[in-house]
């Protein structure tokens, strides 16, 4: 199942999620630090949506609230929220 989403508050625009049975297959990001992103891609695939939303949730980028790891927890979370049952 294809999951996109928009986070906010940090340089990326755009998180497009490929997810199967709860386990991330692919993970694409439009906008943002190239290569963090590509590494967390890589690393995020095979784990399941709440192995990432526990390892990322509230990770913070300098002065900023909010980073790109931790919309991507957030934005994992609404998956869950909006497939759950």
């Amino acid at each position: 199942m294809k999951y996109e989403f928009n986070p906010r508050g940090v340089c990326s625009r755009k998180m497009v999620l490929d997810i199967e049975d709860g386990v991330i297959k692919d993970l694409k990001v439009e906008g943002g630090c190239n290569g963090n992103l590509q590494g967390i891609s890589a690393l995020v695939k095979g784990m399941t949506v709440e192995e990432v939303i526990e390892k990322l949730a509230g990770i913070r980028c300098g002065s900023k609230s909010t980073s790109c790891p931790a919309q991507l927890a957030e934005g994992l979370a609404r998956f869950k929220a909006e497939n759950a049952g």
